[in-house]
């Protein structure tokens, strides 16, 4: 059967930047298995079908797939989907908000402009916290090869997919990093995570932080661009009192060690809610046979 099938680039408006995701827009049909395969198939951070929705408030059914395992929720495809149910037209926004359904529930969109410079964002889910307690911390120090702020303790941060998140010194320390990755495999094995995000604040320039993102037990060694740890790492930073002052938004940065560098919006709104968003761009448009 033949599928229309997207890859878009999300958090960036320049192709092959950011963070591809492989979104295949008639899934209706496919069993899981089938869609883990595809999802191993593509080999990228996540492979996304899009299905009808069985909540009648929802526009469309997301299933996000890493190449190894299905997620309750993640951000980029969740953004880079969006992007492809509007460009094809299979849903409009209401009121400027389009609602995807998903793993962890109803997750509504923000969609602000149109075509090349649409922007979606997107609620970050509730989160639950748990501080790594001071072995984890040295564990997570070796599997990174570096030290960790330890005043600001270390989380894991559990919003549907399960990110471990650190702070560095300086966006410099975390370009740096060259992380043990069996090493870490076997870490968010024991810890239920997804995998490890750290961040680190730049000291010049119009973006405050960059992020890495590693989640080896997915089989991603390293993301490119992440939604989800970006939205991880919001959460930590309102948790340790480290969002900025007077100010109701900010830039982080993620992709640089890759090659895809791709620019996150992190929005904190008056009760505190956190959105996450940025611009997107389909770099492949094409038919799916399987």
């Amino acid at each position: 059967m033949k599928r229309a099938f997207k890859v878009v680039d999300v958090f960036t408006k320049t192709p092959l930047l950011g963070n591809p995701v492989a979104v295949v827009l008639d899934a209706d049909g496919l069993d899981t298995k089938t869609m883990q395969a595809i999802a191993g198939w593509t080999n990228l951070s996540e492979t996304t079908f899009l299905l009808p929705p069985q909540n009648p408030q929802a526009d469309y059914q997301l299933r996000i797939f890493t190449p190894r395992h299905e997620l309750p929720f993640a951000g980029h495809p969740t953004l880079g989907s969006a992007h492809a149910v509007l460009e094809v037209g299979r849903a409009a926004p209401r009121n400027g908000v389009v609602v995807q359904e998903c793993g962890v529930g109803l997750v509504k969109l923000a969609v602000d402009g149109d075509g090349v410079n649409r922007t979606l964002s997107f609620a970050v889910p509730p989160a639950k916290l748990t501080p790594l307690n001071p072995a984890q911390i040295e564990r997570l120090e070796g599997i990174l090869g570096a030290t960790v702020e330890r005043k600001m303790t270390p989380m894991i941060v559990d919003m549907g997919v399960v990110w471990i998140v650190a702070q560095l010194s300086s966006a410099a320390k975390v370009r740096a990093l060259r992380p043990d990755f069996a090493r870490s495999v076997a870490f968010e094995h024991s810890l239920g995570a997804t995998g490890i995000t750290v961040f680190g604040p730049h000291a010049t320039g119009d973006a405050q932080i960059e992020v890495r993102s590693f989640a080896c037990s997915q089989g991603v060694q390293e993301d490119p661009v992440c939604g989800s740890g970006n939205g991880s790492v919001a959460i930590f930073c309102q948790a340790h009192g480290l969002l900025p002052k007077r100010r109701s938004a900010y830039t982080a940065t993620q992709g640089h060690c890759l090659g895809r560098s791709g620019r996150i919006a992190v929005h904190i709104a008056p009760d505190g809610q956190i959105a996450i968003g940025g611009q997107c761009v389909t770099t492949v448009d094409g038919i799916l046979q399987n």
